[in-house]
């Protein structure tokens, strides 16, 4: 694959000179245009040369305008990183829309090197190569623009540089791939072939001339993103839907098959949820003394009930054990990323717990019924959920997902409750009477969410609460056992 680069092309000093000072005129415009428009610029630069890497990150940094581009370089992850799963550090640093980001190796390195190294089997390596697809491919389809760069250095030039007696400028990185080059190109050629996608495309560029080098990466940067204003967004173009199940709208719902009569009497209950709720004292300690992190998100009907689970979980918790994450409609500064962007910033460190009252499943929930959301975005969201949850049990983390379901009517009675509650009059607006107007369209939302996102790895609590005592019975109970089972440990 690589072969095909070898071609030693090469630009003369006087020409280089005389196409660098339009070049980084024709940069900067774009970078003003890039400003207005709806979509950001990702720029990944890897390769087996690492001298040329640093080298084209720099022209870039100096030929564009700093104000509108960021560079992140990635080493080690730190103690905080490792707390938290493999993307986490990426994600944090994407830029919003009209920006760019430029990333020298990140996620495509990180699995390259545990390759090389052979920290990680073949067939481990293939899955990091899934992950790496998905995560760029959800970031190319909210529209951002992506362009990878391999940076190709020959093995006879690599053992010329390496004879010239400077060794003192070569980093110790450098000097791994030389020592194992024949490795790290056969496993570089299968990263590019297993995440080379229309989407997210690799760009291969011999490397062994630095001015060839620095024009081509520039004018590649450039014209694509002359080609993107040029055409219509990626809002705009047919999108292949991915195979998410939908119900027709006149069929029964799962949401049916719950029992809304399930209750439990208050003399029983009292003495239930006092017990687990010391139980769960003693496993929230255990699990932070042992690194389990827990995420739990709560969904269900307005007035269902979310906050009174809340409410009797945290009040068994440490307050440094716990952090409640309450999701409202997202902030101008969450609107500018990918929607999954404020709650991968939200996960938990090494034994601690966060509870998301409400969560990343508005996406296929409101955002769909409201139509805040067009269909080919809440239709692909659930392949992007399953995958972002399936990487926080990679992690380790205990992830438990709960729906509370009530009726209209109870709904209703709630809401007439709420209003003759002074300190509970804020929680009804104008907006959740009219919500009820959409209850079938919510139903079948929610129907469809339970079908396409209850995974084995996790799958959801569908938790009758029609009885609140009940509710937070169930709930408690259920993370109580969830950790037990995870700490091998019965309290």
């Amino acid at each position: 694959m690589f072969e095909a680069v070898e071609l030693g092309q090469k630009v003369s000093k006087d020409v280089y000179k005389e196409a660098v000072p339009q070049l980084r005129v024709d940069l900067v415009n774009a970078q003003y245009e890039l400003r207005h428009a709806h979509f950001p610029v990702i720029i990944l630069i890897l390769g087996d040369d690492r001298h040329a890497c640093n080298g084209v990150l720099n022209t870039l940094m100096e030929w564009m305008d700093a104000r509108y581009i960021e560079s992140h370089y990635f080493g080690a992850p730190t103690e905080e990183e490792r707390q938290r799963p493999r993307f986490w550090r990426y994600w944090c640093v994407l830029p919003p829309r009209g920006k760019t980001g430029l990333f020298m190796g990140a996620w495509a390195a990180s699995a390259l090197t545990e390759r090389v190294r052979g920290e990680i089997s073949n067939a481990r390596f293939e899955q990091r190569c899934q992950h790496i697809r998905r995560f760029e491919q959800a970031l190319a389809d909210d529209g951002a623009l992506i362009l990878k760069v391999w940076l190709h250095l020959p093995k006879a030039i690599h053992k010329k540089r390496f004879k010239k007696g400077n060794q003192w400028r070569i980093d110790q990185q450098t000097w791994s791939i030389y020592e194992q080059y024949d490795t790290a190109i056969r496993v570089g050629e299968q990263l590019v072939r297993l995440t080379n996608t229309e989407m997210a495309p690799w760009i291969l560029v011999d490397s062994t001339d630095i001015r060839y080098c620095n024009l081509t990466v520039a004018r590649t940067l450039l014209n694509a993103l002359t080609a993107r204003f040029n055409t219509s967004s990626p809002a705009d173009r047919p999108v292949a839907l991915p195979a998410a199940i939908t119900l027709p709208h006149h069929q029964q719902t799962i949401l049916n098959t719950l029992d809304l009569s399930a209750t439990i009497p208050w003399e029983s209950y009292r003495p239930l949820v006092d017990g687990y709720q010391g139980v769960l004292h003693k496993l929230c300690r255990s699990a932070f003394l042992k690194g389990l992190s827990s995420v739990l998100v709560f969904e269900g009907w307005d007035a269902a009930g979310k906050g009174g689970v809340i409410r009797r979980l945290t009040q068994a918790m440490d307050a440094q054990f716990y952090r409640v994450i309450p999701i409202a409609a997202p902030t101008d500064e969450e609107n500018a990323r990918h929607y999954l962007w404020r709650f991968w910033r939200q996960l938990p460190q090494a034994g601690k717990v966060v509870i998301f009252d409400r969560s990343w499943y508005g996406r296929v929930l409101v955002e769909r019924v409201e139509h805040f959301a067009r269909e080919p975005e809440w239709q692909r969201a659930y392949g992007e959920i399953n995958d972002f949850e399936e990487q926080l049990i990679d992690q380790g983390i205990l992830l438990l997902k709960f729906w509370l379901h009530i009726d209209a009517d109870e709904q209703l009675r709630r809401f007439k409750a709420r209003e003759n509650t002074p300190y509970k009059k804020y929680k009804i607006t104008e907006e959740d009477y009219r919500n009820r107007e959409k209850w079938h369209d919510y139903e079948i939302a929610v129907s469809d969410m339970v079908t396409n996102t209850s995974t084995e790895y996790a799958r959801w609590h569908l938790i009758p609460a029609t009885d609140k005592r009940y509710a937070r019975y169930q709930v408690i109970k259920a993370f109580c056992e969830a950790l037990e089972q995870r700490l091998g440990q019965k309290v």
